[in-house]
């Protein structure tokens, strides 16, 4: 009886993650698209932040 229990639980949760994947929403080009030019404004971001950092070095003295 328990080994039926557990089979019947296994292909409930089975079933319902087969089904959860299958909803998932698909991209849009154009949010595809965003998502591109959000990763690369954060990475000009981020050297946009070390060039400020290193001027900020070279005027006070510091040389790295």
């Amino acid at each position: 009886m328990k080994l039926k229990k557990y089979t019947v639980a296994g292909l409930a949760v089975s079933t319902l993650m087969l089904a959860l994947l299958g909803c998932q929403k698909h991209e849009s080009p154009a949010e595809s698209a965003g998502k591109e030019i959000d990763k690369t404004t954060q990475k000009v971001g981020e050297q946009i932040e070390k060039a400020g950092d290193k001027i900020q070095d070279t005027a006070n003295g510091d040389k790295k």
